[in-house]
């Protein structure tokens, strides 16, 4: 996979691009955890995503956000982060000019910029939102919430506890014309560190979402 260097609003950006051979195929973008408490590009559960997109016909950007490994720049309380997002999908859109479908999938603080960035580009057709961290941050901004997606978690998450995610959830299905997509993993915590019992079923679930989203042709 190769490894790619792009322009950010601080400098440059380190990612990971993992093209198809079709020129329209779908696009998406893999938001990494909180570049403070360890989160990189190469973190466990956001590596499994951008392969799991790859496996069903997309091309996938994953990258460091400023600060990060050999990305530029300082970490900036997720504004600048956000700006670094919107760049990852310029440059993902410039190298994809006949892509229909694009989609942006974060993990924790990940799935977090994620959403914003979903507010602020009405192209994005799809989210993946992986325990996002409705303790820690506001996510009032999505009103409304653009497109539909799926919010996945775990039961035992103790960084983001279920009952947030849950409300979180509720919240955004009061909003019409969207639907929110919601599974549990039973028995989970925030990293999905069982291979067979928690992140092969996630995966999964996200994968079936996604093929079913694509068959359906519709935001």
């Amino acid at each position: 996979m190769p490894e790619v260097i792009f322009p950010g609003p601080e400098g440059r950006l380190e990612g990971r691009y993992h093209p198809q051979k079709s020129p329209d195929a779908p696009i998406a973008i893999i938001l990494h955890p909180h570049p403070q408490f360890g989160g990189t590009m190469n973190n466990r559960v956001v590596h499994r995503l951008h392969y799991a997109f790859h496996e069903i016909g997309f091309t996938v950007l994953r990258f460091n956000f400023r600060g990060v490994g050999r990305s530029q720049g300082e970490y900036d309380q997720g504004i600048g982060e956000l700006s670094d997002a919107a760049s990852a999908l310029d440059y993902l859109q410039a190298m994809n000019p006949n892509s229909k479908h694009c989609w942006v999938a974060g993990f924790s603080f990940g799935a977090w910029i994620g959403m914003q960035l979903l507010m602020r580009r009405p192209e994005i057709t799809g989210f993946i939102s992986v325990a996002p961290p409705a303790n820690m941050y506001d996510f009032s901004f999505l009103a409304p919430c653009p497109s539909s997606g799926l919010i996945i978690n775990g039961t035992a998450d103790r960084v983001a506890p279920p009952k947030d995610t849950a409300s979180l959830v509720s919240k955004l299905r009061e909003q019409k014309g969207i639907t929110i997509s919601h599974e549990e993993i039973a028995g989970a915590g925030h990293f999905f560190e069982n291979e067979e019992e928690h992140m092969a079923p996630m995966i999964g679930q996200v994968q079936d979402y996604v093929r079913r989203r694509l068959g359906e042709g519709t935001r």
